[in-house]
């Protein structure tokens, strides 16, 4: 019946993250992966196609993230800054994309952090020079990654395709990875808009994935919450409404 049509639906594919953080975005078995969603995604289309209503309905196709290969020879091990600063595993909350420490009481932050970048900056450390440690609140502020006490004092902010551990290990590892600094190209997505208020064949300008909550809300005519996007956004995209 139509008054159980849904007017909103979401789809999420797993797939080509999974295999990605397993081989790397450039390895064979990725184009298999995008092989399949496109597939997947063409079925669907073609469904509505039959049904004779593909131009009526508005499809959004948004990645969440891009993805880096990361090997071996790109990693920065914590244990090297020994000569400086010793960083117990237990300070360590997370180590890559992001590093994020928390020192225990009696243990100043801004000690660690000077420290940690003075073993970096030395030219003594593997890799050093890809890793830049800040606390929080002086990280960059387009990161928008300060104002939550559950963030730790410490940020590390690592290269790209870089990786932090502990220690060295033996294992020959090459994979890939996602969460790094999104200024980066790698860490870009795609974005596919089709229906009635999308003109055909328009390329637009990149933005932030948090703009597309406002763009839903606008197309499904509802008031949507308090967000970070931008309201005037949609406007940007889509075309005049009549």
């Amino acid at each position: 019946p139509s008054s159980e049509i849904p007017v909103f639906m979401t789809l999420y594919f797993e797939d080509p993250d999974h295999q990605s953080h397993q081989v790397g975005p450039d390895d064979p078995e990725i184009t298999e992966a995008v092989a399949r969603i496109d597939r997947m995604i063409g079925r669907l289309i073609e469904g509505l196609e039959k049904r004779g209503v593909f131009e009526d309905v508005t499809i959004i196709m948004v990645g969440d993230h891009g993805m880096v290969g990361t090997c071996d020879k790109k990693l920065i091990f914590l244990d090297d800054l020994a000569p400086w600063i010793e960083i117990p595993r237990d300070w360590v909350y997370s180590y890559s994309p992001l590093l994020a420490i928390c020192p225990p009481p009696g243990f100043s932050p801004s000690d660690v952090v000077m420290k940690m970048n003075e073993g970096l900056k030395s030219g003594k450390i593997e890799n050093g020079k890809n890793l830049k440690v800040y606390l929080k609140e002086e990280l960059p502020s387009r990161l928008h990654y300060v104002a939550n006490d559950r963030i730790p004092p410490i940020i590390g902010l690592v290269e790209e395709g870089f990786k932090v551990e502990q220690k060295r290990l033996k294992r020959n590892e090459c994979g890939g990875a996602h969460g790094y600094d999104n200024a980066f190209f790698s860490m870009r997505t795609i974005f596919i808009g089709h229906g009635p208020q999308f003109a055909s064949g328009r390329k637009v300008p990149s933005f932030e994935n948090v703009q597309i909550y406002n763009l839903v809300t606008s197309i499904l005519n509802i008031q949507g919450a308090p967000n970070n996007g931008t309201v005037s956004f949609p406007n940007s995209i889509l075309l005049p409404s009549h």
